[in-house]
């Protein structure tokens, strides 16, 4: 008769997983949704069931009764998964519970220093990013035509190498370098998701806002004279943008 004790069928380990914080600054959820439809309709697929944190503690009306069920089924509509709330008020908790969040109080989310307000600001404006996300690894998306104002295009995981023109008023995005073999005059979101080792290269830097991993430089603030309206390169020190002649 053996005495050797069964392998236990389960162990239970600490985690750390990457996660999105989510800053509600509106109570009101037809604001909410009119404003998640214009700022990610371009982009359906930014979010890829991302793990959610609900921030509310920049909530506009603390004491509003929040429904939190109807709150997850609007961000699980733009492809986010809420998982957990934060800020919370105590008339809050049983209805946060009820639609299946816990209450994060020990987590503090931090972004490097100076990027509270990241590039993400620009296209979601409220989302914060705060994890790190690996350089891409799938081959670049190439778009040969022009873009006029108002699209978009983000190579998600990947560069982006563009053909044509970016006119103003349109908007590039990736999650690694981006190439632009024609005029630059748009806007151009490197490293979106947090890769600070993302480049931007162009054939003439006339654009009206350049960010590379949150830190970015809108038109506000004039280019270089030694780049502006010439082939440049874009890259990131610390928390500088660099711009250099090519």
């Amino acid at each position: 008769m053996s005495l050797t004790a069964a392998p236990h069928a389960y162990e239970i380990k600490s985690a750390s997983l990457p996660l999105v914080s989510f800053l509600l600054k509106n109570s009101n959820l037809s604001d909410l949704e009119a404003d998640l439809s214009r700022r990610l309709g371009a982009t359906p697929d930014f979010f890829d069931n991302d793990p959610v944190v609900i921030d509310l503690q920049q909530v506009d009306d603390a004491s509003a009764v929040l429904d939190f069920t109807a709150l997850c089924a609007l961000l699980r509509s733009h492809r986010m998964n809420p998982v957990a709330v934060r800020g919370v008020q105590e008339h809050h908790l049983a209805n946060a519970a009820a639609a299946g969040l816990f209450e994060a109080r020990d987590l503090s989310p931090s972004a490097p220093s100076g990027r509270v307000e990241t590039v993400i600001q620009e296209v979601v404006r409220e989302v914060e990013v705060i994890r790190e996300v690996p350089a891409p690894s799938e081959a670049a998306l190439v778009i040969d035509k022009p873009l006029r104002s108002g699209q978009h295009v983000y190579a998600r995981g990947r560069d982006l190498v563009m053909l044509a023109m970016v006119n103003p008023g349109a908007e590039i995005m990736a999650d690694g370098h981006i190439h632009v073999y024609a005029p630059l005059r748009g806007k151009a979101i490197a490293g979106a998701r947090g890769n600070t080792e993302a480049r931007i290269f162009t054939l003439s830097l006339e654009a009206e806002l350049i960010s590379i991993a949150g830190t970015y430089r809108t038109s506000d603030t004039p280019l270089p004279s030694d780049v502006v309206g010439k082939r440049a390169q874009i890259w990131l020190q610390g928390e500088k943008l660099i711009m250099q002649p090519l």
